[in-house]
Order: C-alpha cells, then sequence, then structure tokens
C-alpha cells in the first residue's frame, strides 16, 4: 500500500502526461486532492487523459507542449497559473528514447533532438515553473532523469549525455533554491512498463531478457512505483530531501 498524502488546494503540472509515468503521476497527485495540469506534445491525447481524470471527478486539465519549445512551455505554465491560480509542484518527465548508435557513426541531428527534448526540455521547464515558485516562496520540482544519468550504456551516448545533465541541473537548482522554499530532485526510473519501453521491446525483442536479468528485481517497473517515488519528493515527508537523484530500477544501480 502507498502512503497518501493531503495535496488539497496544490497545483502540479506534469509534462509527458498522456501515458505512462507521467500519466501515472498527474493521477496520483489527483488522488491525493491537488489540481493537475497534464502537458504534452500529443494534443489529442493529452486532452483524452485529462478528460478521464475529471470523469473520475477529478480537477484536471490538458494543454499542449513540446517542451523543446521554450515559448510553448512558457505557454503552458502561464495557463496554469491562469487556470489554477498558482504552482505548487511540477513532474518535468517529457522525453523521447534514443536509436542505439555508435557514436562514431551518430547523426547529429538525432544528437540534438535528444538533448533538445530530455535535457534542454527539462532546463525551460525549471526556468519557467521557478519564476512563479521563486515570487510564491514555495514549491516542489522532480525531474525525470533515468538510470541512464547514472551510469554508461553502450551506444546510448546521446541519451545518456542528456540524463546526467538532468542530474547536474537538478543538483545545482538545488543549491540556488533550497533556502528559498523550493524542493529539487530527480528519479532515475530504471525499465518501466511503458507504451516507449514496449515499443522498444517490439523492435529489440532480445532486449526484455537483458532487461529482466539486470533488474534485479526480475521485472520490469510499473508506471504506478515511480509516481509514488514522485509524490514522496514532492510532499512534507520529504521536506528535508534537497538535491537527490533517487534510484527508482529494481535494484539495476545497485551492481
Amino acid at each position: 500500500m502507498n502512503p497518501t498524502y493531503d495535496f488539497g488546494g496544490k497545483v502540479a503540472f506534469i509534462t509527458g502526461a498522456q501515458q505512462g509515468i507521467g500519466y501515472a503521476t498527474a493521477r496520483g497527485f489527483a488522488e491525493c486532492g491537488a489540481s493537475v495540469v497534464l502537458a504534452d506534445v500529443d494534443d489529442g491525447k493529452v486532452h483524452e487523459a485529462a478528460e478521464r481524470l475529471c470523469a473520475d471527478g477529478f480537477r484536471a486539465i490538458g494543454v499542449r507542449c513540446d517542451v523543446s519549445d521554450e515559448d510553448q512551455v512558457a505557454a503552458a505554465i502561464a495557463q496554469t497559473i491562469a487556470s489554477f491560480g498558482r504552482l505548487d509542484m511540477a513532474f518535468n518527465n517529457a522525453g523521447v528514447q534514443a536509436p542505439k548508435e555508435d557514436i562514431a557513426d551518430q547523426d547529429a541531428g538525432h544528437f540534438d533532438r535528444v538533448v533538445a527534448i530530455n535535457l534542454r526540455g527539462i532546463w525551460a521547464s525549471m526556468k519557467h515553473e521557478l519564476k512563479h515558485m521563486r515570487a510564491q516562496g514555495s514549491g516542489a520540482i522532480v525531474n525525470c532523469a533515468s538510470v541512464g544519468g547514472l551510469v554508461g550504456t553502450p551506444d546510448l551516448a546521446a541519451y545518456n549525455a542528456a540524463k546526467h545533465g538532468v542530474i547536474g541541473l537538478t543538483r545545482s537548482a538545488a543549491l540556488t533554491y533550497a533556502s528559498r522554499g523550493i524542493q529539487i530532485n530527480a528519479v532515475c526510473p530504471g525499465t518501466i512498463d511503458t507504451p516507449m519501453v514496449a515499443a522498444m521491446v517490439e523492435t529489440q525483442p532480445e532486449a526484455m531478457e537483458e532487461i529482466n536479468r539486470a533488474q534485479a528485481i526480475g521485472r520490469l517497473g510499473k508506471p504506478e512505483e515511480v509516481a509514488a517515488a514522485v509524490l514522496w519528493l514532492a510532499s512534507p515527508g520529504a521536506s528535508f530531501v534537497h538535491g537527490a537523484f533517487l534510484a527508482v530500477d529494481g535494484g539495476f544501480s545497485a551492481n
């Protein structure tokens, strides 16, 4: 059983929220009383996701947001404030998987796309979230890094570089804002049973056996297991946690 939190009167903003870890986290915040803003590049699906939450009695809106475009990020945060009047919690989750490529053969466009979404997108999200949280003097931000930000992986240099960068951003920003009433931390998921992973396994069927061997628990993680970690990091229970990067990886990084 996961702990529950009282987020009544609070507002949470989640990127990459139309499915997987992002949607599970948005639902988790909503079930604990928060109003939630689901942001995603897929306009149709993110509105459908928000409507599912509303149908269950929660307060939620969906907004289209490509996090690689800072203007869209700024607009999504502005819409959050216009709709709910404040911003208390953010989970910067939007990201893309990268194809395996030998770095010597990698196309610069592939590298730029991964970094633009997985690293620059986190930076842009934090920038505009912090403008509002700084004025409030309170807030909690959780960034989605990865076990790929803790270790190296053959032929995934762009992805791992971006995720290592997310941890660096998190730690530096946490030092700046801890004394201002704002917590900034990161989660580092292992391989989670999401549509993105399912697509990867479909094209690389041999990868599933390797993945399960690498995770000590012997199975894929569930989106709700990552969401539980995010909710804790955003809660008063983690008030003394700043600049941390929490592995939620079934023991992978303990190897």
